[in-house]
């Protein structure tokens, strides 16, 4: 199969179909490891970007506000593109939590202002 044709058949793919074909190339680049972790203590035990306290919710948060994956990556210049892929993949696979968290971050940004 040549480059080409793979490209033809990634297009035809279903958005769930295409999150799984990344979540198989991302595993195979990363030995494993989707580079997401949660670790009690550290940002609430939200999942979190390997060896880091930035937490996926508030990446989604900042493409939620149309800030691009470049723009995510100018922001917190010692992450990845990797990095991203890994957090969309998991925010993909786990919208309820991810909601969860932004609405919990949300409600404790309203306490705070009043």
């Amino acid at each position: 199969m040549t480059l080409e044709e793979l490209k033809t058949q990634l297009l035809a793919l279903t958005p769930p179909e295409k999150v799984e074909a990344m979540q198989i190339l991302t595993h195979t680049l990363s030995n494993g490891s989707l580079g997401i972790t949660k670790t009690p203590g550290v940002a609430g035990g939200d999942a979190c970007i390997a060896k880091t306290r930035i937490p996926v919710w508030g990446l989604v948060s900042h493409r939620n506000l149309e800030m691009s994956d470049a723009q995510i990556l100018k922001a917190f210049p010692h992450l990845t593109a990797a990095d991203l892929v890994n957090a969309w993949i998991y925010a993909d696979s786990y919208p309820e939590e991810i909601a969860a968290a932004i609405q919990k971050n949300d409600d404790a940004m309203e306490d705070e202002e009043v």
